[in-house]
């Protein structure tokens, strides 16, 4: 998701020279509406389709 967002970076610090760029916006609002690999991970344990194994046993 960086190296995409930087493909819009601006290097600018005027307050002026600041704009909103679509693009930008859109590819975060894409990245931002993923599921979560944490949620993934747990939903995939609930549905069995992963385990857990304790190497000590």
């Amino acid at each position: 998701m960086t190296e995409k967002l930087d493909e819009f970076a601006t290097y600018n610090d005027s307050l002026e020279e600041v704009f909103e760029n679509k693009e930008q916006i859109e590819v975060s609002k894409f990245y931002e509406k993923l599921p979560k690999s944490h949620a993934l991970a747990v939903q995939e344990w609930l549905d069995d389709k992963i385990y857990y194994r304790d190497a000590n046993k």
